[in-house]
């Protein structure tokens, strides 16, 4: 921890594994995180493999589109992105046995790998749907757990005075790339075609491979619950104590809920759903596929902005609740926005409320999780994402039945209704 004048560490408390903070950096800084040497390599890496994140996204969402003319195509497309959410637990043990760096830098190395595929089928023109199908459900075998390793690792770098503004800036990671690589990724895919696209993206998963390796190994970066040598230990105990943790803990459980319902009827409205709202509901081009989706990301990057200023007392609970409540609201309206630029308005306050909800859930999971669950227990929160995929398949053949905005307000009023019942049956641990 740093002295508030000087910025030297106090010699009373204990430090990380990292070397000794930047000078002039203060711990009431925006970059305050970045006097971390940790940061300083996680921020780059995790911008890097967010922007190939977003750029194959948008690229692959419209490729699937264009060539089927199916939105339950896209929505199958969507849904094989969060396969892996029902492992991520095991990510989690993984991290807590053996590091949280080097699983994701595992991790990062099977993206560029699979970038690397898809870009000789495109040079080689032998990209089909199918194709793209199966490949994208083998990284999403992997994918969904990124957030959840990367969020476990900050925390464990990271002072906890410093940890609301570090969960804040590095956000901003995800936020920017979907500002930036839905822009870009539409952008090099209508000008150049797929194949040099995707020597960006897996340019891009290289850089972010290669920048985790900078990232310090913690003192302690195996779970003080267990030991690898120890006859009683075992993967699966691990993962069966996470999960009884979780279960066990009010406020674990609360916030585990509220990340399930969010997947389940927000982020399909915003995600996976939005190549489909601009081309059949706005009737629309790929331009303003990127438009739509770095209208929310960006509120989402100046929210997170925004919070990276919250002091360490700020009322995290309340703050998301009401955030959420907002979001829904929100995309209730949006569902009826009737053209693109009041829909472009509508997105970019929701993104703004998005951040005030899923950045103060993951610092009080964090928190409450402790050191010795923290990787167990960020899996068992990925793996509520399993909800998302879960949602899409679900909007497919409910919007062909009622229509897109029907369905949205039918996902935004659950979501109403259910975020309240939430903080009420929690309100112990959610308001009071």
């Amino acid at each position: 921890m740093l002295d508030r004048r000087t910025d030297i560490p106090d010699k009373n408390e204990p430090t990380r594994a990292d070397e000794p903070p930047v000078l002039g950096l203060s711990r009431y800084s925006i970059l305050s995180p970045f006097a971390v040497r940790s940061f300083r390599f996680q921020w780059p890496a995790d911008l890097a493999t967010s922007w190939a994140f977003e750029m194959e996204t948008i690229i692959l969402g419209w490729y699937v589109l264009v060539e089927t003319g199916s939105v339950l195509w896209l929505t199958m497309f969507g849904a094989s992105q969060y396969l892996g959410t029902l492992v991520a637990p095991l990510f989690g043990v993984a991290g807590d046995r053996m590091g949280h760096r080097n699983i994701l830098f595992v991790m990062r190395l099977s993206y560029a790998v699979l970038g690397a595929l898809l870009m000789t089928l495109a040079f080689a023109n032998a990209v089909t749907p199918l194709l793209v199908l199966v490949i994208a459900t083998l990284a999403g075998l992997v994918r969904p757990s990124d957030l959840g390793v990367r969020g476990a690792l900050v925390a464990e770098t990271m002072p906890n005075e410093r940890l609301i503004g570090a969960m804040s800036i590095a956000r901003t990671t995800s936020d920017s790339a979907r500002v930036a690589g839905a822009l870009a990724g539409a952008g090099v895919f209508t000008l150049f075609g797929m194949g040099p696209a995707y020597v960006i993206i897996t340019c891009f998963y290289v850089a972010g491979a290669l920048l985790t390796l900078g990232i310090a190994e913690p003192r302690r970066h195996v779970s003080l619950a267990m030991t690898p040598d120890d006859p009683q230990s075992s993967p699966w105990r691990d993962l069966k104590a996470g999960l009884a943790q979780v279960w066990h803990t009010p406020t674990l459980l609360a916030i585990v809920w509220l990340a399930f319902l969010a997947n389940l009827t927000a982020f399909p409205l915003t995600n996976g759903l939005m190549p489909y709202v601009v081309k059949n509901v706005f009737v629309l081009d790929q331009a303003w596929l990127g438009y739509m989706v770095a209208s929310f990301a960006g509120g989402a990057l100046v929210g997170s902005i925004v919070l990276s200023h919250a002091g360490a007392n700020v009322a995290l609970p309340r703050m998301m609740i009401v955030a959420t409540l907002l979001w829904y609201a929100l995309l209730l309206v949006f569902a009826h926005m009737p053209g693109p630029l009041s829909a472009l308005v509508c997105l970019l306050v929701a993104g703004f409320m998005q951040s005030f909800c899923m950045i103060p859930l993951s610092i009080m999971l964090l928190r409450a999780a402790g050191e010795k669950f923290r990787g167990r227990v960020m899996g068992v929160r990925m793996m509520a994402i399993y909800s998302l995929p879960l949602g899409l398949l679900a909007a497919g053949p409910l919007i062909d039945w009622v229509g897109f905005r029907a369905t949205a307000s039918i996902y935004a009023i659950i979501g109403l209704a259910c975020t309240a019942l939430i903080a009420l049956r929690w309100r112990a641990q959610l308001w009071t």
